[in-house]
């Protein structure tokens, strides 16, 4: 017997060592197959022009997932555009600019997170192109359609940021003016025997109103126009200013589009009907013996312009805010902002010596009223810490998602950032007539005091529980409205008259006193320069907190459940874009669980 205890632990001691010298071989393989595989870095030409794909989607960051990591590789972020124009600008090789634009049209491109651009973003990549432009470097844009069949506002909106603009001959200008539609459930709930139990505060706070209505009430309805109002005029004004077309004239063509070539020819919209050969051709002449060069791969050999003097950290706050860590969604298709991390990435940069100031980008609908105020707690420490603290907001940064930013030093977002939302959504649905109607499912329950069932699906209020869920409102919207007080030094009833859950754009937030300044990265890192006693325009060093892992490292920290090759990821996640509209239907109606009291609702828009 002991003999062959003996003989089993011989064998298996030498299973392990064999186990071990190929674990050890395959790392050796990989390590060199990695330095095979990626080449020695090249440098810039001595004349380039460079080339940007603006049709595709713009991320604001890759999030420490390795999911997120295959499914965006080779994503671009906005801050890679602007930081890559910003260094070419001051860079004598490059010569100039050429870009595609328009709006997504392949599988590729809807695989990655967001909507081609929110308007917010194509003002900030606009803004960069501008600045290039101002240094005597030539930029030019060309479609093959601004919209087929289909709305190009936004697209076209972009491309006036560039010197000349091209339209293939059998392009369209979809140029037909905007559209905010909201969907509303209420018909749907019905249906299913699922009953809304919830309250807001306060009339403009327009999440409920989903589950509730079946239109835009009053209130819903002025502040959607109002917001869209205020985009469309953006719009007009920023192509009347670079093209030399009046606004009545615009509206005109507006009502006409979408326009055929030789009509936006005509109208002196593009400046001419060329295909992309043809495009390239007249940019070439413009720089002989240029070499092109993708924006991207720039980037990568230039380096940063932001990577010497003092440090500024950066930190994300992108997706809905819940308690934890942030994390990637692939179900939702989209980051999450995690009270956890972020707040951890406040204390860490608060902690570090070398951090001067902090610039914190936003882009969120909002979520969690407690790890909101988790994360605004973060921000104020670090202001008490000596550290000013900067908010840059992207697309969006509203109810939880503004929440987050009342306590900063400085507040900018772009003019068409969508912001304020000051309100609280709160509540239950009824599900027991559901699950007995539709599946035949019946339920009954024991309970030790009358408020457990307080959050029961299953369960009414009852009229004291519902007295409670009042008194839970009103202490949120109260804590919510208080903090914006003091973090916008504004006296109370100014704060009262523009919350009760209105969205404002990012032109009428300002001229509110709810941001401080209008533009972006450059614009909040100008400031944050301010802050600290720095010349404006002073170098810097832009860190990101918590620091991005590589691919390896993300897989060696979350195990096995998250290696999968990336051809079974990107399958699984394009039979999950068949149910994805259904699962958002379900967690705003509580078949999936949904703690967003501070998020803004959804809507769709047609740019």
């Amino acid at each position: 017997m002991e003999s062959s205890k003996n003989s089993i632990r011989t064998f298996l001691v030498g299973l392990l060592a064999v186990i071990g010298v190929l674990t050890l071989l395959a790392v050796l393989v990989v390590v060199v197959g990695i330095m095979v595989i990626v080449p020695a870095r090249k440098s810039v030409p001595e004349r380039v022009i460079l080339e940007v794909d603006l049709e595709k989607s713009l991320v604001e960051y890759v999030p420490d997932d390795p999911l997120a990591k295959v499914l965006m590789h080779g994503a671009t972020t906005v801050r890679d555009v602007v930081e890559a124009l910003e260094r070419a600008s001051e860079d004598e090789r490059v010569v100039g600019l050429v870009a595609r634009i328009g709006t997504p049209s392949s599988m590729a491109d809807e695989l990655l997170p967001g909507n081609w651009m929110g308007l917010a973003v194509v003002q900030e990549v606009r803004d960069a192109v501008k600045a290039f432009a101002a240094t005597g470097k030539f930029t030019v844009a060309y479609a093959d359609t601004f919209g087929e069949f289909g709305p190009g506002n936004s697209a076209y909106y972009l491309a006036t940021a560039f010197d000349e603009v091209y339209l293939q001959p059998s392009g369209d200008l979809g140029l037909t003016g905007l559209m905010y539609e909201s969907p509303f459930v209420a018909g749907t709930l019905d249906k299913l025997h699922l009953t809304p139990r919830a309250d807001h505060r306060k009339e403009y706070k327009s999440t409920l109103n989903m589950l509730t209505e079946t239109k835009y009430t009053e209130a819903h309805r002025e502040a959607m126009e109002k917001v869209m109002n205020s985009h469309l005029d953006q719009i007009v004004r920023g192509i009347t200013e670079a093209r030399g077309v009046s606004k009545q004239k615009v509206m005109q063509l507006m009502d006409r589009a979408p326009l055929l070539g030789e009509e936006a020819l005509e109208a002196k919209l593009v400046d001419d009907l060329l295909y992309r050969d043809q495009v390239y051709q007249k940019v070439k002449a413009k720089a002989e013996g240029a070499d092109l060069l993708y924006l991207g791969k720039y980037l990568q050999r230039a380096g940063r312009p932001h990577e010497r003097g003092p440090t500024i950290a950066l930190i994300y706050g992108v997706g809905l805010v819940h308690r934890g860590v942030s994390e990637y969604d692939i179900l939702f298709d989209s980051p999450s902002m995690g009270s956890d991390t972020v707040a951890a990435a406040f204390r860490a940069a608060a902690a570090d010596d070398k951090v001067k100031a902090i610039l914190f980008r936003i882009n969120s609908p909002g979520g969690s009223y407690v790890a909101s105020d988790t994360i605004w707690r973060e921000v104020v420490q670090a202001k008490q810490a000596g550290k000013p603290v900067i908010v840059s907001m992207g697309n969006v940064a509203g109810s939880g998602g503004y929440f987050v930013a009342v306590p900063a030093t400085k507040i900018v977002a772009q003019p068409a950032t969508i912001t304020g939302s000051i309100g609280v959504v709160g509540g239950k649905i009824l599900t027991r007539e559901f699950w007995r109607e539709h599946i035949g499912v019946t339920w009954d329950e024991v309970h030790t005091n009358e408020n457990a069932t307080f959050a029961a699906a299953t369960h009414d209020f009852s009229p004291q529980q519902w007295q409670k869920v009042q008194e839970l409102l009103d202490r949120v919207y109260a804590d919510f409205t208080t903090k914006v007080a003091q973090g916008r030094q504004m006296q109370k009833s100014k704060v009262l008259s523009l919350a009760k859950g209105r969205i404002w754009s990012g032109q009428d937030a300002k001229r509110h006193g709810l941001v401080d300044e209008l533009g972006g990265f450059d614009v909040a890192l100008r400031l944050a320069r301010m802050q600290v006693g720095l010349d404006a325009d002073a170098p810097v060093t832009l860190k990101q907190f918590p620091r991005p892992k590589r691919l390896l490292e993300s897989l060696v920290e979350r195990g096995p459940d998250s290696s999968q090759p990336a051809a079974q990821i990107v399958a699984a996640y394009q039979v999950l874009e068949t149910v994805r509209p259904l699962c958002e239907i379900a967690r705003e109606i509580g078949l999936i669980e949904n703690t967003d009291v501070l998020r803004m609702p959804s809507f769709s828009v047609s740019r």
